[in-house]
């Protein structure tokens, strides 16, 4: 998180929830946080709230816990707990995990009770609430909701009868809250209650003409409509009876679940049983034999939306079916290790833990990118971003998300239902065709102000440079422009890509998504749907980041860090990262800092004011761009340190960073310079000895050559003192100067070497740091050449 202004006159306040709630895996609360944000953020907080001493917000609500076959085994469940979904319409005798959550923020000691009731239930209806067999182990479901929710109180009800569909009736269950200093409340829920009825009920309505999409016709091309069909038929191979919890609709083998028409009940009822031999007559046979069952088989549509009955036989009422956008109801089935992994992975990804600050009453144009509701309204109306009035409401990016699993609007070639795999037009102007599946990436991971044109002409002037007004800068995320070598400033230069874009199969998906071995130990915690090209690993007590570099030894062969090493255009080998720090550091030292001085230390993130410079607004979109972009040039190196080197050479008027200006370079050898021998500052282009960077501190043409210059010799106006006397006692002696930024605590260590392929040697004793820029001359009047590094510790 980078905070950037809004305006010239402050800062627009940063995500406060990171502020003090740092991410599980990441340290959230220093990273990319100035720690001047924090001291001027935290004590203004800390002074709101004695002054008007405001109760914390109990945000109660009561809601359905999924619990999927991951939870099961995690948290060692008794064998026959049955899996949920967590939604709003549930076959009857099925579970429905009900539990209060409130503000974590608020102490447990401070919630008196809480009293549970049904408000609500069907005629005749006999379902009463029991207590659930949640652990307090167990975590509320969602990874997001567990950085900002407790539960306090759980219960299990299940239901015992439908009711009329023709009334709409549903079952409401309501808990009263009682707090110390919170305030008191009631929270509820509602939910209804049917049996199965199986996809050729819906078809009836759901194959298109004008009562509904065309749901059930784009739903028989996906994986999910013949996965029954194929295991039985022999054509997954190893295949048994286990798998039809997930792969047929209602396989619930509780005894009190017998009444939902589900596949397990009318195979109880017709005497079917699990073929012996898998071989490809077995589903036709099913069809023949048993076509109420074979009505049931396969992943349809009540698997997700719970049981029909009660939506069909009231014509349609939305009441009555669940629709939800909530990854529980993918990962009743794909949270099952070790088979099946996906939901297990995105509990680790960051787009399970989506911050909700852009989310909510004013964020209509921020939800296009932060919430999976907000996403796919704006993919429907085709427009670049949501426009308001838009559903601001908070829910993470998940599954339904990037996939449509009903197989609508995408292509058939698509087994993933990837919900777009066509061209990509980025904020530039730049039509990506070559994506693959990352295509669906680039719809967010761009900079989401538009184009860097428009951003520096609009931003001094205080105009809106994006839908939702003013701000400086790339927003966070460019990871697409910066893949494909795009919307930088590049002052007009040609500045080379990687090969990446057009090497990687699938671009972000290609890496980002790679398969790790079951024995791998950072499986479910990088890979796949974790997004992750790394993860954390505590070893006695220690704990390190581990990099998962397979996907990156496929083409570079056995490196081990993403810090690999690479020569740099003056020939010097170092990380591709390291490269990268190191010229946002040497960039950002050109830069002002918030109070608008330039003062030459490094930075850790800008304060861009709206009256900067055109040549430090252009310096500081592309710092803020490789530094959102994260990678450290790993995305695209040649075109990160392109365009840095590119800013630091506008900003100090030597481009190729040899030394020397390069007007003064292209004036005496052309505007190829930087590829002239004879124009290197330590050439003689005369012939007469003396080195260009001499001639250019002397005001001398490089290309003339001048008299030699003896020791001794001090010149002035082009005269000599003491020129041929003996008594001479002026001497001209170079040396070398070595500035460098230091820390309190660390220790600094000058070395020099006269050639690269010798061993570096200390000069002088440490230096310890005082927290200031340390200058530190040696001389080097005897050494043809000389190179200097400082080593620090830690």
């Amino acid at each position: 998180m980078k905070t950037k202004l809004s305006s010239s006159t402050g800062w627009r306040p940063p995500c406060l929830h990171w502020l003090v709630r740092p991410h599980p895996k990441l340290n959230l609360l220093t990273r990319g946080t100035p720690a001047l944000l924090l001291a001027l953020v935290l004590p203004a907080l800390a002074v709101a709230s004695a002054a008007h001493a405001a109760p914390l917000p109990l945000t109660p609500r009561l809601v359905a816990r999924p619990l999927t076959p991951g939870d099961i085994t995690k948290y060692a469940l008794p064998t026959g707990t049955e899996t949920s979904p967590g939604i709003s319409n549930v076959a009857i005798g099925t579970p429905l995990y009900l539990e209060v959550q409130i503000n974590s923020a608020i102490p447990a000691s401070n919630i008196l009770s809480v009293t549970w009731s049904l408000t609500n239930l069907p005629l005749g209806s006999a379902a009463y609430l029991t207590n659930s067999p949640l652990g307090a182990n167990i975590p509320i479901y969602g990874p997001s909701d567990q950085l900002v929710y407790q539960q306090v109180s759980r219960k299990v009800l299940r239901p015992d009868i439908t009711g009329s569909p023709l009334l709409a009736e549903n079952y409401t269950v309501v808990a009263s809250i009682t707090t110390s200093g919170y305030g008191n409340t009631n929270v509820s829920y509602t939910f209804s209650a049917g049996y199965y009825v199986g996809v050729e009920t819906c078809t009836l309505c759901h194959s298109g003409g004008e009562i509904a999409s065309n749901m059930v016709p784009s739903w028989q091309s996906t994986a999910h409509a013949g996965i029954f069909t194929q295991g039985i038929n022999g054509a997954l191979g190893s295949y048994s009876q286990s798998c039809l919890q997930c792969h047929t609709v209602g396989y619930d083998t509780n005894a009190v679940s017998a009444v939902d028409q589900g596949f397990y009940a009318v195979s109880q009822q017709l005497g079917w049983t699990f073929p012996t031999v898998l071989t490809n007559t077995n589903f036709p046979y099913m069809q023949a034999h048993y076509p109420q069952l074979a009505n049931l088989a396969n992943i349809q549509c009540e698997n997700c939306h719970g049981p029909g009955s009660q939506h069909a036989y009231s014509l349609g009422n939305t009441n009555l079916i669940a629709v939800t956008q909530e990854t529980g109801d993918c990962n009743q089935c794909h949270d099952a290790p070790s088979h099946h992994i996906y939901g297990t992975e995105w509990y680790a990804s960051s787009h399970a833990v989506t911050t909700r600050i852009p989310s909510g009453t004013g964020r209509d144009y921020c939800v296009g990118c932060h919430t999976s509701t907000g996403f796919l309204n704006r993919l429907a109306s085709g427009a670049p971003t949501t426009v308001p009035p838009a559903d601001t409401t908070y829910n993470p990016i998940g599954c339904q998300t990037c996939h449509e699993p009903h197989g609508l609007t995408v292509p058939t070639n698509n087994p993933h239902l990837i919900r777009i795999l066509s061209s990509v037009t980025m904020p530039d102007g730049t039509v990506v065709t070559n994506a693959g599946e990352g295509a669906l990436c680039l719809q967010c991971h761009h900079n989401r102000n538009g184009s860097v044109t428009n951003i520096i002409a609009t931003y001094p002037l205080g105009l809106p440079d994006w839908a939702g007004g003013s701000s400086f800068g790339p927003h966070d995320g460019p990871q697409g422009d910066m893949f494909e070598g795009v919307n930088a400033v590049t002052y007009g230069l040609a500045i080379p890509s990687s090969a990446h874009k057009n090497s990687v199969t699938n671009s972000c998906v290609g890496c980002h998504m790679q398969p790790l071995a079951s024995s791998d130990p950072g499986l479910y915690l990088a890979g796949g749907h974790t997004w992750e090209m790394s993860y954390l690993s505590t070893n006695n007590g220690a704990t390190n980041k581990v990099e998962e570099m397979g996907a990156c030894a496929q083409c570079h062969g056995p490196i081990t860090s993403f810090d690999f090493p690479i020569a740099d255009n003056n020939g010097v080998v170092q990380g591709v990262q390291t490269q990268t720090q190191q010229l946002l550091n040497q960039l950002s030292t050109l830069l002002p800092n918030s109070s608008g001085v330039i003062d030459g230390l490094v930075k850790t993130s800008l304060s861009v004011k709206t009256n900067w410079t055109t040549q430090q607004l252009q310096a500081a979109y592309n710092w803020e761009f490789v530094s959102s972009d994260g990678s450290l040039g790993v995305h695209n190196f040649p075109y990160a340190s392109g365009i840095l080197k590119a800013s630091i050479g506008n900003l100090t008027g030597d481009a190729n960073g040899d030394g020397l200006p390069d007007a003064w370079q292209i004036e005496y050898f052309g505007t190829n310079f930087a590829t002239n021998p004879n124009a290197a500052p330590n050439a003689s282009a005369a012939g007469d000895g003396i080195p260009n960077w001499l001639k250019y501190a002397l005001g001398l043409n490089p290309l003339v050559a001048g008299m030699n210059v003896p020791g001794g010799v001090v010149w002035v106006n082009g005269s000599t003192i003491n020129g041929n006397s003996s008594t001479n006692t002026v001497q001209i002696y170079t040396a070398a100067e070595i500035a460098f930024n230091t820390q309190i605590g660390t220790t600094y260590q000058i070395q020099g070497v006269s050639s690269l392929s010798g061993g570096w040697q200390n000069i002088g004793s440490p230096i310890a740091g005082t927290g200031t820029a340390i200058s530190y001359l040696t001389p080097s009047r005897h050494n043809v050449q000389q190179y200097f590094r400082v080593m620090h510790n830690p």
